[in-house]
């Protein structure tokens, strides 16, 4: 390699650099497609999942969709179990992520059971708001009857003051928006101990809750 010739020594860098793609999922690709900037977003959201529960041992996530933050997650915890209702989507997920050999697919719907495993943590991102109100009950009970003792639930979901700047599409689908009152009541019902942040865009914060995008509730020690 010639001396002070940048273009040379990226070249040569970039041969270790394998020719390789991934697929992205199905909601992951349209929101690339719609709003790119909405991919940092999610990503960020998954990190603040994958730190929180980055002393677990094995996690589940609720809702996965496309399984896209699964990887994100699985870099900080040994075994996540992705389960959701969608079994041709899992199926999917099964055959484009099998790369990730800490990552499992299932089919689960916890509005009528608890999981069979218990385990050491869960994680929810943009799922609550989906569950109506008459099957909160029922899916939180088993939710925290599949945590361990001293389990942590790391839950996200839009705030409803922000509702009024959501898409059409997001208002048909979010029939169980809270605010940050609603959540923490949530967590001290269900909690022995929990904490409440909020989020705008990749920055998570403890500042003024109304003008929360997003909020988190993580939750330790199910009641």
């Amino acid at each position: 390699m010639s001396r002070n010739d940048s273009k040379e020594l990226w070249l040569n860098l970039e041969k270790d650099i394998q020719p390789k793609t991934h697929e992205l999922g199905r909601y992951t690709t349209q929101a690339y497609e719609d709003d790119p900037c909405a991919l940092s977003f999610i990503t960020s959201r998954y990190k603040f999942c994958a730190r929180m529960l980055s002393a677990a041992q094995t996690v589940i996530e609720i809702g996965c969709g496309d399984g896209f933050g699964s990887a994100l997650v699985a870099q900080k915890v040994p075994r996540v179990i992705c389960t959701d209702i969608n079994e041709g989507l899992l199926e999917e997920n099964r055959s484009r992520m099998k790369k990730f050999s800490n990552v499992e697919f299932m089919y689960h719907d916890f509005r009528n059971e608890p999981f069979a495993e218990k385990v050491d943590g869960i994680y929810l991102v943009d799922v609550v708001e989906h569950i109506f109100k008459d099957e909160e009950e029922s899916f939180l009970d088993n939710l925290c009857l599949s945590l361990k003792q001293h389990g942590v639930c790391v839950m996200g979901t839009p705030n409803k003051t922000s509702e009024q700047y959501a898409s059409a599409f997001s208002r048909e689908g979010h029939v169980n928006l809270k605010d940050h009152r609603e959540l923490r009541e949530l967590g001290e019902e269900r909690f022995f101990n929990h904490f409440i942040f909020g989020m705008n865009d990749e920055v998570v914060h403890t500042g003024f809750p109304e003008m929360a995008h997003f909020q988190w509730l993580v939750g330790i020690d199910p009641r």
